[in-house]
């Protein structure tokens, strides 16, 4: 049972591979089966065998003609085929390959063009052949009625011809419709994961920009408060290098946290400390206060625990926050103040001018940018500017709405 299947599989990829050959191969073979019928046809029988003469050769070259030429022109072969089998019809020699012929020439046009086109010809050339039966009977209906004397087989054959043709093609443009809807997902699912990269890549770089940027700044700040002390006060200088230490320990900390999402799951030593938090912000105004920043915090409402996304972005937000203030307008006292409400969690870090108001908007700007961003990422809103007033402000909202009502 397997060697047909096999072999069925075999044939139809060489079709596939060379359809003009095997178009060519069937022409001849219809061609053979008409010239044998003509010169060995029963006496008995509708259509006697008789000697071939020039025009059986015109047909069957006109047969392999046909088949032959069928897929480049469907519809001049199919009318072609119909006149043919029509006349053979008239001159009471039409046989079973012309029938044939006319019906591959019709799957063709139904195989070929959409289902209105294909059954306007299948149609036409059905009925035509029809009627050239009734009007040209064959000598096997003496005594009947013009309607009874029609060939119904014509009909039939050409009907179905037309049929399979149109399902072919239906199931075909099926296959290819789910083709490119499993191509659009595909690419749609490579779409989206290359956007999940981008912004995992963004989400990265605001954090090594939030870590690095703060604890540089401080680093920056008590070197050159050392390098100030070292010779009149070396014990504030030796208090300074230690801030300095103290703020290159918890930077290179911080960078491993952040880098941890880079390892793959199965890494070893795999970071499992948490993101900060605003249970981190005293020990970051702590950080502050040791170098030189006065922070004045003011909370209202009742402290509760955020989402993991909001919480780290408050903190990043007052972290960057702080940071500018303390490159900014050393000396001044910072007013920083958290508001929790129903509907989330309200930032403002005001810091009065002691430098012109475009410096805070001078470097990279990258900051700023990373905290609209972070607000904007979790639906909130923030604004940063100077205000009315010698005071430069950070006015963010973060929503946060209270479901659990847990305390922190």
């Amino acid at each position: 049972m397997a060697y047909p299947v096999v072999a069925h599989q075999r044939i139809a990829a060489l079709a596939a591979r060379y359809p003009q050959a095997m178009d060519v191969i069937i022409g001849v073979l219809l061609a053979l089966v008409y010239l044998l019928a003509v010169w060995d046809g029963k006496p008995e029988s509708r259509h006697p065998g008789r000697d071939l003469h020039i025009w059986d050769g015109v047909a069957a070259v006109a047969i392999v003609g046909f088949i032959a030429v069928r897929r480049r022109w469907p519809r001049v072969v199919l009318v072609l085929t119909v006149v043919a089998t029509a006349i053979t019809i008239a001159a009471g020699e039409a046989r079973a390959a012309q029938t044939v012929t006319a019906a591959i020439a019709t799957y063709t046009v139904a195989d070929t063009f959409p289902r209105r086109t294909a059954w306007l010809f299948g149609g036409s050339a059905a009925v035509l052949l029809y009627g050239a039966s009734l009007v040209w009977p064959g000598p096997e209906w003496p005594g009947a009625a013009w309607w009874e004397r029609g060939d119904l087989g014509l009909f039939a054959g050409v009907g179905m011809a037309v049929a399979l043709g149109d399902a072919l093609r239906t199931r075909r443009a099926y296959l290819v419709a789910v083709e490119e809807r499993a191509r659009r997902a595909e690419q749609s699912r490579e779409e989206e994961a290359h956007r999940r990269v981008m912004e995992e890549r963004l989400r990265i770089a605001r954090e090594l920009h939030d870590v690095v940027a703060h604890h540089l700044a401080l680093i920056s700040v008590q070197s050159g408060v050392a390098k100030h002390l070292m010779h009149s006060k070396p014990e504030q200088a030796e208090t300074a290098l230690g801030h300095v230490r103290d703020a290159a320990g918890t930077a290179v900390e911080e960078l491993g946290t952040v880098l941890a999402v880079l390892r793959q799951h199965d890494d070893p030593d795999e970071s499992t400390r948490p993101a900060p938090g605003l249970s981190r912000v005293p020990d970051l105004l702590d950080t502050v206060a040791a170098v030189g920043l006065q922070v004045r915090y003011r909370q209202e409402g009742q402290p509760r625990l955020l989402p993991v996304a909001a919480d780290l972005a408050a903190y990043r937000i007052i972290q960057e926050s702080l940071t500018n203030a303390h490159k900014h307008a050393t000396g001044a006292v910072v007013e920083l103040h958290l508001s929790y409400t129903r509907a989330g969690l309200t930032i403002k870090v005001t810091t009065p001018h002691t430098t012109p108001v475009d410096v805070f908007s001078g470097g990279t700007g990258h900051g700023l940018i990373g905290m609209h961003e972070r607000a904007a990422a979790l639906g909130g809103t923030l604004q940063a500017g100077p205000v009315a007033g010698d005071t430069f402000a950070v006015h963010a909202f973060l929503p946060a709405p209270n479901q659990s009502g847990a305390v922190r």
